[in-house]
């Protein structure tokens, strides 16, 4: 549903460079509630429309097979794996890490923060 694209570091610079609001999120195959998370608020209509209309730019990062650049970006926010959820808000504001169990209401909203 939601037009994601890899998750780079270089993604995320050229991001929030123009301005955008970005979701980052990292999940894995193997991990639960990362797919219950997606299943329940990130793959929701509700989500897709509200991110569109704030022009979000979303980022995934697959840590399926431990992908060392991601591993190092997880680390370096202090988190020992997934999932990880990152908002950064348009204009270049301070990112903030969400809660591990999100809710689609909570996703919709941030655009609008």
């Amino acid at each position: 549903l939601l037009a994601a694209k890899p998750f780079s570091e270089a993604a995320l610079a050229q991001a929030r460079k123009a301005g955008k609001p970005v979701f980052a999120y990292f999940t894995a195959d193997w991990c639960l509630s990362c797919k219950v998370n997606e299943g329940t608020s990130i793959e929701r209509e509700s989500t897709k429309a509200a991110f569109e209309k704030a022009g979000v730019v979303v980022l995934v990062g697959d840590w399926t097979r431990r992908d060392p650049a991601i591993t190092k970006f997880l680390t370096a926010r202090g988190a020992a794996g997934v999932p990880l959820y990152l908002w950064y808000p348009s204009g270049g504001g301070t990112p903030r890490q969400l809660p591990q169990v999100l809710t689609p209401d909570m996703l919709a909203e941030l655009p609008a923060q």
